[in-house]
């Protein structure tokens, strides 16, 4: 099938679904008779987002696949055409929000050591209910803490591929709390790119990540006791091993003074 025969095949699809489709999922609606690759189905889009220049109207490539929408530059005109207005979000729920993105798997008390105050129980509920954020593991500490993670969802409400296209935070201008200085935190940056949807292949992100954790954990609490020793012996000072060895001294010592009287 030639490319322009398929672009309106394409095209109409995309209309129609309420979510957007990925390459594989706008291949299932050919027969194998049609010879329809997923090649061509690339072209197809490419073209289809070329054709979008200088219109109201965008091809965009999200975590979940490809969609159309409507254009950021023409979207406060559009926006009058729904009498709801949007959700207005607290600076909590987005910081709660943004310390997951950017260090997630994190659990809640990790949040409110970062930020300083206790996270609220309806900040984590709305941010679920939303389909933001997802339980993706718990952490192997008294407790079991539950690790939180973002969601496909949340790339998609936020125009993101994945979260490689997160931006820097040192581009994040409203962030002026003291308590959000996250270079100054002791807890590392930790991003699992694409987290798996199976419940098993989560567990098992999260079970290596915190094996790494404790190697290195390991690794530094030896160190220093091995450089200790090291010092001790080039100072030539050795210490008794034993409770025999440590008393010998002691008795030489009352026998010269036994002989000397």
């Amino acid at each position: 099938m030639q490319i322009e025969q398929l672009k309106p095949i394409v095209e109409a699809a995309l209309l129609a679904a309420s979510q957007p489709m990925t390459v594989s999922q706008l291949g299932d609606l050919f027969a194998e008779t049609d010879e329809v690759g997923h090649e061509q189905i690339a072209r197809a889009l490419e073209a289809l987002a070329a054709d979008c220049e200088g219109r109201g109207v965008e091809l965009k490539e999200v975590a979940s696949g490809f969609r159309y929408q409507v254009r950021q530059d023409v979207h406060p005109w559009i926006s009058r055409m729904w009498t709801e207005k949007p959700s207005r979000y607290s600076r909590a729920l987005l910081e709660t929000l943004a310390l997951i993105a950017y260090r997630q798997p994190i659990t809640r008390p990790e949040i409110e050591q970062i930020r300083g105050v206790v996270v609220s129980s309806n900040i984590i509920k709305t941010l679920e209910e939303r389909e933001w954020i997802r339980v993706v593991g718990y952490r192997d500490v008294p407790g079991k803490p539950a690790l939180f993670g973002t969601t496909r969802a949340f790339l998609d409400y936020f125009n993101l591929k994945s979260l490689d296209q997160l931006p820097p935070l040192s581009e994040i201008r409203d962030m002026e709390d003291p308590q959000m200085g996250f270079e100054q935190t002791p807890l590392p940056a930790r991003i699992i790119k694409d987290l798996p949807i199976d419940p098993d292949e989560i567990e098992d992100a999260v079970a290596e990540a915190d094996e790494h954790e404790h190697t290195e954990a390991g690794e530094a609490a030896v160190e220093p006791a091995t450089e200790a020793n090291l010092e001790t012996a080039e100072a030539g000072e050795t210490e008794p091993t034993t409770a025999d060895e440590a008393a010998a001294p002691a008795d030489v010592d009352n026998d010269d003074a036994a002989q000397h009287s």
